[in-house]
């Protein structure tokens, strides 16, 4: 397969919503296998359809990376394509990133729990129901769909070495 080039913030296109997908083509497999390889290039946790130029709604994602490294989960690959989110329920504040959004961590509120219905890369619909961190993945994927990044959600933004330097010592403080 193929990287692909991540667009950034300030790139026109991420900030315009997406449309359906009308048929699960060859290409549209081949793409999201791209962006599986490109998302993980990057360590990444997801990749959105637009992040790399499409305008269609399915993105990629690994909602378990941060699961303990014996859980079987944690190197799932979710294809999600016309995604859904169908219940929200819930509220907690999530630390995120994003690859079109490179040197900068931002606070958001997200749910805490949602289901989504999406198509899979065979065309069946699949219903997932997610919380945590998992929630968290899947929305920020979802929110790029819409046309929005999580820095327009952020209710504070630093850059990394600024986020780092909170983690340090948030950290001395527990011990």
């Amino acid at each position: 397969m193929a990287i692909r080039n991540i667009l950034t913030r300030g790139e026109e296109i991420l900030n315009k919503k997406c449309k359906p997908v009308k048929e699960i083509t060859p290409h549209i497999k081949e793409v999201m296998a791209d962006m599986v390889d490109t998302m993980n290039n990057a360590d990444g946790v997801g990749l959105a359809a637009p992040q790399i130029g499409i305008m269609k709604r399915f993105f990629v994602a690994m909602p378990f990376a941060d699961m303990e490294e014996d859980d079987e989960r944690r190197d799932l690959v979710l294809y999600m394509i016309n995604p859904e989110i169908t219940r929200r329920e819930g509220s907690q504040e999530s630390n995120e990133g994003c690859l079109s959004v490179p040197g900068y961590m931002g606070v958001v509120e997200r749910p805490e729990k949602i289901h989504i219905k999406a198509l899979d890369l065979d065309g069946n619909e699949r219903e997932y129901d997610f919380e945590g961190f998992a929630a968290t993945v899947c929305c920020h994927e979802y929110d790029h769909l819409e046309g929005v990044l999580y820095s327009e959600r952020a209710k504070e933004m630093m850059t990394n070495e600024e986020y780092t330097r909170r983690q340090e010592a948030e950290n001395e403080e527990e011990n």
